[in-house]
């Protein structure tokens, strides 16, 4: 799911007594046996041919250490009636529970992840570059990553600290006499390389071993990652092919003698249901999952065993077939730690693989009734302390729920708000002038909720809140279209790269005209019903248009947006988000979600 990615924010360390604050033990004793012996132990008597290995994995956490708030934090569950439940999920003090109760009994286990793990976060990891996000999956005993598009949202060098540690080379360390650690566990990028050498970014691949048991996780994330991040973020990298890349080093490990391989890719599709138990191989017509994971499952050599997969927030098991026409499995487990996926893997040691015939996949919901790991609970509310002076700050009142990422509509109610923000703070001429405002889908990472979060209150909307909403700070630009420009542009959202899956960008009141989700291509947008104002668009016109940097750079495959001229730099887009929730809000008069109307959908 592309998104704003993340800009250095100004400095903003938070100056919050953190003396006596207790360290996070790693709590070896509370952990079972499965999880406590990683990777080595001691066999006794003769040995079966074969040994199960569990493969836990989940994708696309995106710093949400406490459990997400509003429709963003369920998952559908489809009932033996053939109804579907929703069934609040997610938190890392309920996911630690669920990967240390499902290790129990599995002497052979090994976690992954699909990338993804930090950028887009809340406040609380946000705030601190995430570095509490870090520290948590250490916690949680993750042995391996891939790297997804947003961990190059702050570039190669932050990545890098995130990997070995060390403290924020602008903010430095966050709390007195402790310095950051980085992940204990390795984050995979195959096919990041450097341009200047040509040489891997990260490490390509792991080989995690067990009393002789030895699986190599290969880890890549999407080829189109620099489409989808800032041109900073990508400095000086090269992306690759995902299948190549995956080939390559299969190859090589196959080369060293380890014949069993999972691939981790940041790269996902589709199931036609969005149910997280739904049976992905039934055979019904129009079953099953679509989407740019299919093809790249099928392009994988054989000798990968099993594909850990992410970056659409879908739930799936499914299997795909190899270039052999062999069943293989390909697994995605939602996002947020909502889900975690549960593998069989059974490595005969004689031929060092993978009995690919008794793979077996299924996920699991992280419930929120289950008891809360203590240690994540403490490092939640040690991060709590520290963001406090600015999370609990009150922006603005709210009458209901304002959905934005919960939305599934092509216009959201709380893309309608955020554009027009960006037009009100952008419009006057000393501000830039603008005339209309777009604000992409992707980078709207929650949706506003009416309850309170914390203790301010239903109905207040918190600084916490509105950064979980717009976590990327970008800057705002106002730059000069013509009026075909504009029209190319809202072309764009249906055709091209985003034809098979639309970005539908939320735009600010006053802008009109019909989506013909019948027709295909970029005919869906009818050119003649676009309106600004009640008047057609007029090709040959320049206009002023605000939207954030990464729209303005032609991210998410609109290019045309990138053609601006006449560009003025305005404040970041949460700044903008702020003011207007002050300016449109009392706690006697609190904003109500606004209509859906500026785009007629026909389907």
């Amino acid at each position: 799911m592309s998104a704003i990615p993340q800009k250095n924010r100004a400095t903003r360390r938070v100056l919050a007594a953190a003396a006596g604050l207790a360290t996070v033990g790693a709590l070896v004793a509370a952990m079972p046996a499965g999880a406590q012996d990683r990777g080595h132990g001691h066999g006794h008597g003769h040995k079966p041919r074969t040994v199960d290995v569990q493969l836990l994995s989940f994708n696309d956490l995106h710093g949400n250490l406490e459990p997400p708030a509003g429709s963003a934090g369920n998952v559908s569950e489809t009932q033996p009636d053939g109804t579907v439940k929703a069934i609040p999920a997610g938190g890392v003090e309920y996911l630690a529970t669920s990967l240390r109760t499902a290790r129990k009994g599995n002497p052979y286990s090994v976690t992954a992840a699909g990338g993804d793990m930090v950028g887009a976060s809340p406040l609380l990891s946000g705030l601190f570059h995430d570095e509490p996000t870090i520290e948590a999956l250490n916690g949680l005993d993750l042995d391996v990553t891939a790297v997804g598009n947003h961990e190059f949202d702050e570039g190669a060098a932050e990545l890098a600290r995130l990997q070995n540690g060390g403290c924020h080379p602008v903010e430095g360390c966050y709390e007195k006499g402790k310095k950051f650690k980085g992940a204990d566990f390795p984050y995979l990028a195959a096919n990041v390389t450097k341009e200047k050498t040509g040489r891997p970014l990260l490490k390509p691949y792991t080989v995690w071993k067990k009393k002789g048991v030895k699986i190599g996780f290969i880890g890549v994330t999407l080829e189109g990652t620099p489409d989808i991040v800032t041109a900073n973020g990508v400095k000086g990298l090269k992306f690759h092919d995902e299948v190549e890349t995956i080939n390559k080093y299969a190859r090589e490990l196959d080369r060293k003698g380890v014949k069993s391989i999972v691939a981790l890719i940041h790269e996902g599709g589709a199931p036609a249901s969005t149910s997280y138990n739904y049976d992905c191989d039934s055979p019904g017509a129009g079953d099953g999952i679509s989407g740019p994971i299919v093809d790249i499952a099928k392009g994988i050599t054989p000798k990968v065993d099993a594909l850990v997969t992410g970056h659409t927030h879908q739930a799936y098991v499914c299997t795909v077939p190899d270039p052999s026409g062999k069943p293989r499995m390909v697994t995605s487990a939602s996002s947020f730690g909502k889900l975690y996926t549960d593998t069989t893997l059974t490595y005969d040691r004689r031929t060092k693989d993978i009995v690919r015939t008794s793979v077996k996949s299924a996920n699991h919901v992280v419930t929120r009734d289950q008891a809360k790991a203590t240690d994540m609970t403490r490092l939640i509310d040690r991060w709590n302390k520290l963001a406090a002076p600015i999370a609990g700050k009150p922006q603005g009142w709210i009458s209901a729920d304002i959905n934005g990422r919960g939305s599934t509509a092509p216009e959201k109610p709380l893309g309608n708000v955020i554009a027009d923000a960006q037009l009100e703070g952008l419009a006057p001429a000393d501000k830039g002038g603008a005339e209309v405002a777009f604000m992409n889908p992707g980078g709207i990472r929650a949706d506003l909720v009416h309850k309170a979060s914390g203790s301010e209150g239903d109905g207040v909307v918190t600084y916490g809140e509105a950064f979980t909403v717009q976590p990327f700070t970008n800057m705002m630009n106002v730059v000069d279209l013509t009026g075909a420009q504009l029209v190319t542009a809202l072309q764009q959202q249906v055709s091209g790269s985003n034809e098979a899956s639309p970005k539908i960008l939320q735009v600010s009141e006053g802008l009109t005209y019909t989506l013909d989700l019948t027709k295909s291509g970029a005919d869906r947008v009818v050119a003649d019903t676009i309106k600004l104002n009640g008047e057609a668009i007029d090709p040959a016109r320049t206009y002023r248009v605000a939207m954030n940097e990464f729209l303005a750079g032609g991210g998410d495959g609109f290019a045309a947006l990138g053609e601006g001229t006449n560009k003025l730099v305005g404040a970041s887009d949460l700044d903008l988000f702020n003011a207007y929730l002050a300016a449109h809000s009392t706690a006697a008069a609190p904003l109500a979600p606004p209509a859906t109307d500026r785009i007629t959908v026909v389907q």
